[in-house]
């Protein structure tokens, strides 16, 4: 087995249009990383002109909670869902005064597979408005076609178990299909057999920034 690219970010960005996609896109990564670094997401729709989506909000920071996610950490905006494209100068100004304020190092939004009008607009303003930093797209199962995972993370039993709980505080979709643990849980099962893990989140690269640094000592 080979040795495994090492990556981190001071503060890292996570990007979602609707509650439920960032943590289904990459709940276990979050719940991994979370207390090892500055965390903000970021979540543009609160889904709430919908009725039928009442509990979504307070099931959105439950279960942000259980991937170690404080309130004050989750925000959610009020774009209206479906309508992002209307919204497009907008949101783009949004997620400017979001790098101004939070200055992320590493940024996680939807993948360019993803055919969703809302998801697919967020990722175009965010490799806008982020345009000097490493940005990686995840996957929402119910609307990429074509995604392949291009960077593989590996993560934890534990972690893989924090997302399916985290997944399970959304009553209001308790009976959608790519809610049942187990789609979760060989997803990433899936992910990990790619690159030789137990379990492994996986995204694809839409902007890489980095700088090569030589492990051995010149001084030596």
């Amino acid at each position: 087995m080979g040795q495994d690219l090492i990556f981190y970010g001071r503060r890292v960005l996570f990007l979602g249009a609707h509650p439920d996609d960032i943590e289904i896109g990459c709940g276990a990564l979050l719940a991994q990383i979370v207390d090892k670094t500055d965390i903000l997401c970021v979540t543009l729709s609160d889904n709430q002109k919908n009725p039928e989506l009442k509990n979504l909000v307070e099931e959105h920071y439950h279960s942000m909670a259980v991937l170690g996610v404080p309130a004050e950490k989750a925000i959610l905006g009020q774009f209206e869902t479906r309508r992002f494209p209307h919204y497009r100068q907008e949101i783009l100004e949004y997620l400017i005064q979001i790098n101004r304020s939070f200055k992320p190092d590493l940024i996680f939004v939807h993948t360019k597979a993803d055919i969703h009008q809302d998801h697919a607009t967020l990722t175009e303003e965010a490799l806008r408005a982020f345009r000097g930093t490493t940005v990686l797209g995840f996957d929402v199962i119910r609307s990429s076609y074509g995604f392949f995972p291009s960077f593989l993370v590996e993560v934890s039993e534990s972690a893989v178990t924090k997302k399916i709980e985290a997944l399970q505080q959304y009553k209001t979709y308790q009976n959608r299909y790519y809610f049942d643990p187990d789609i979760t849980r060989s997803t990433l099962i899936r992910n990990g057999a790619i690159c030789e893990r137990p379990y492994a989140e996986g995204f694809d690269i839409l902007r890489v920034v980095g700088t090569f640094a030589s492990p051995i000592n010149n001084g030596t």
